[in-house]
């Protein structure tokens, strides 16, 4: 059978349409991105498939493949640069994923709170200029027994803050089992060099004790400061000093004492038979004189980071050039707000705090979550995939609760019927990616993380993989 010639070159690349015709055939206007980028984008898909017609790889076809490769283009080009995943990972605090979740009824009543405009910094009373701090401070300060306190950013600006506001031109005294490291490459060194300060580091990294402290302090000291060593611990042959200890040279000293709390923890988390970190109150019943903690980690919370502390401290820091520079906005202090207000008492808080609900979460709920799952799977798509329900331990996440598990519970797939490799990359690449782990040549999607609510949006992606 003799097969139709092919048309010249020339020929088929008068086939392909002219970027205007593609906008129109497209409908470029409707997708939410700037025109010019669009039309770049789809004259960068043009000219690729003139490289491949010239080089004889495409012959026929032309325009459905201009307009299939131009709207593929498009779809990737203008998808959000934020989107949500389902989190199988079973880490709650998942920095990846935007550490502590934030429940709908919490951004809903968070958003109605500012729209379109609030009381930010307008004290309606009194019919002048507020203080944005005061929002919050009569709900954080009983929380974590402070006199006043401040929102910056996050806590690493906290610190920086702290710091350049109390011991610039000045030494901060730390212990070097204290200078630590954690996610993005973030040291404590680093942020008190910033900070305009000189670092006297004492003892050795691990063991430090009292006497060294005692015999770091000079005129050159500015502060002493704990630093929470967040997401690791040094074990065996070891001693650090208690921020108890530290408080008595402090004041004797007549130096303030910083701690640095990390994931700064206000629940008795015991209650819910799970394992806990020193609560920020306790650092102040010791005797510090600023506690900072995170926001988006144990608290439940937005990215923010939290000073509290002694009035005539938060007084200096505030006056610092710097806060402002560093201060949190509307949306931030309205969802802290509204997180803050979940807390009924250091043990009793509603479930509108979703990270608290999602860490609390016993084995027993997670298993009825999993059943419900399944059962509506059917057992043809179980058996298929060899699904396997499974008792987990997983962690708490962004350096909280460092060295302790969680109890939780997840399923597998039978690697025998399809690689871990392959299921995870369908799971990552579905409508809603579900993002799990891979462990012992097992992919396992744990439970822990995936809120109650998102029970339609989970059976929908599960249904979409598992064809």
């Amino acid at each position: 059978m003799n097969q139709t010639p092919n048309k010249s070159s020339l020929e088929l690349l008068k086939e392909i349409p002219s970027i205007d015709e593609l906008c129109k055939i497209l409908e470029i206007e409707k997708y939410p991105f700037p025109t010019e980028i669009l039309k770049k984008e789809l004259k960068k898909t043009v000219a690729s498939i003139r490289k491949k017609i010239i080089a004889n790889e495409i012959v026929n076809n032309i325009k459905k493949i201009v307009l299939d490769k131009s709207k593929e283009s498009l779809v990737k080009n203008t998808s959000f640069g934020i989107d949500k995943v389902i989190n199988g990972t079973g880490i709650v605090l998942h920095t990846g994923f935007g550490r502590a979740p934030i429940s709908k009824e919490i951004f809903i009543e968070s958003f109605e709170k500012i729209y379109p405009y609030s009381n930010l910094e307008f004290d309606v009373h009194k019919n002048k200029r507020g203080d944005r701090n005061l929002i919050v401070q009569n709900l954080i300060n009983p929380l974590v027994g402070s006199q006043s306190c401040l929102v910056v950013n996050n806590c690493a600006a906290a610190l920086l803050l702290t710091l350049n506001s109390l011991s610039e031109n000045s030494e901060v005294v730390i212990s070097r089992g204290q200078q630590v490291e954690i996610g993005g490459s973030f040291r404590i060194p680093e942020i008190i060099k910033k900070a305009g300060c000189q670092i006297k580091d004492v003892g050795t990294t691990n063991k430090t004790h009292a006497q060294d402290f005692v015999e770091a302090i000079s005129s050159k000291t500015g502060v002493l400061l704990y630093a929470h060593t967040s997401n690791y611990r040094v074990v065996g042959f070891t001693n650090e000093i208690s921020v108890f200890e530290m408080s008595k040279i402090a004041k004797k000293n007549k130096i303030p004492l910083v701690v640095d709390a990390g994931s700064g923890c206000i629940t008795k988390f015991e209650k819910f038979d799970m394992p806990t970190e020193k609560l920020n109150k306790s650092y102040f019943k010791d005797g510090a004189d600023i506690v900072m903690f995170s926001g988006d980690k144990l608290l439940g919370g937005p990215q923010c980071g939290i000073i509290a502390g002694k009035k005539k401290y938060i007084d200096i820091i505030k006056k610092n050039s710097l806060y402002r520079v560093l201060r949190a906005d509307k949306l931030t202090f309205s969802i802290l707000d509204s997180i803050l207000r979940t807390y009924k008492s250091n043990s009793k808080f509603r479930s509108e705090n979703l990270a608290l609900k999602l860490l609390t979460r016993t084995r027993g709920d997670l298993e009825k979550f999993i059943t419900k799952l399944l059962d509506n799977l059917g057992t043809k798509i179980v058996k298929k995939y060899g699904i396997e329900v499974i008792t987990t331990k997983v962690e708490a996440g962004s350096g909280a609760m460092p060295i302790n598990s969680i109890k939780s519970s997840g399923i597998t797939f039978d690697s025998r019927k399809i690689t871990p490799n392959k299921i995870s990359k369908r799971f990552r690449n579905c409508t809603t990616p579900i993002i799990g782990h891979i462990k012992e040549n097992r992919f396992i999607i744990d439970f822990k993380a995936i809120p109650d609510d998102c029970f339609e949006n989970l059976l929908k992606t599960f249904r979409e993989v598992l064809k």
